[in-house]
C-alpha cells in the first residue's frame, strides 16, 4: 500500500481544477456559462434538497465532529495510546482553517448567486460545501483506526461519501450555490483532507516504534 507522500502527486488534478475553475469565475469566462446552464436545468427547490443542504449548515456539521473528537479522545486516553490527543486536535485545527480560507476566497472572488438567491456576492467557493466535506471527512479520518472490520471502515467511508455528494446535491438543487461554487469546494477540501491524512499517518508512523500509538485501538 503507497504512503501518503508517494501519493501527493495525486493532489494537482484537484489543486490545478480549483485554478482553472477560480479563473473563469473571476474572467467570467465561457465555463460559467456552462455552468449556469446546468443549474438551470437541476434547480428544483423542494424539502428533500432543502434538509441534504441543512447537513452542510456548521450547526449540523460541526457538532457532528466535535462528538467524534469527543469520542476519539475518550478511547485514545482509555487505551493509553501514545499522543492520543493529537488526531482530534489537528481534526480541530483544520475545521478552524476552512473559515479562514473560505471566506476571503468569497470576498476576492465576489461571484454573485444564483437567480433562486437574492442578489449579492460571495458565493464561491461553497462554505456549506467546504464545511461539511472537512468536518464529516475529518470526522471520518479519525474514526477509521478505531473500527474492528474493513466493513465498518468501508461503511463509514461510503457514507462519508454519500452524506457529501447529498449536501452538494442539495445546495444546487436549491439554488443556494452554483454547481462550480461545490465543485471548487470539493477541490480545496479534499486536498485539506489529504494533508490531514498524511499528518496522521506520518505521526503513526513516528509512534509505531515499541509505543503505543492512537491506531493501537481496534483496527
Amino acid at each position: 500500500m503507497r504512503t501518503p507522500e508517494k501519493l501527493w502527486p495525486v493532489t494537482a488534478v484537484p489543486i490545478l481544477l480549483f485554478v482553472l475553475i477560480t479563473w473563469q469565475v473571476m474572467a467570467d469566462g465561457p465555463l460559467l456559462r456552462v455552468d449556469e446552464r446546468v443549474s438551470r436545468a437541476l434547480v428544483h427547490p423542494d424539502r428533500i434538497s432543502a434538509a441534504l443542504s441543512d447537513l452542510g449548515n456548521v450547526q449540523v456539521a460541526v457538532p457532528v465532529l466535535a462528538v467524534a473528537i469527543g469520542l476519539v479522545l475518550w478511547l485514545g486516553r482509555r487505551g493509553g495510546a501514545d499522543r492520543w490527543w493529537l488526531p482530534p486536535v489537528a481534526a480541530a485545527v483544520l475545521m478552524a482553517l476552512v473559515p479562514a480560507i473560505v471566506v476571503p476566497l468569497k470576498a476576492w472572488t465576489d461571484r454573485p448567486g444564483t437567480p433562486v438567491m437574492p442578489w449579492a456576492g460571495g458565493f464561491y467557493p461553497s462554505g456549506h460545501t467546504a464545511t461539511a466535506a472537512v468536518a464529516y471527512g475529518a470526522a471520518t479520518l479519525i474514526l477509521l483506526p478505531w473500527l474492528v472490520t474493513a466493513l465498518a471502515r468501508r461503511l463509514l467511508v461510503t457514507v462519508c461519501a454519500v452524506v457529501n455528494l447529498g449536501v452538494g446535491f442539495g445546495l444546487i438543487r436549491r439554488g443556494y450555490h452554483w454547481p462550480l461554487d461545490v465543485l471548487a469546494s470539493w477541490c480545496l477540501c479534499s486536498v485539506l483532507l489529504f494533508a490531514l491524512w498524511a499528518f496522521l499517518s506520518r505521526s503513526t508512523r513516528r509512534s509505531s516504534a515499541g509505543t503505543p500509538s492512537w491506531r493501537t485501538g481496534p483496527s
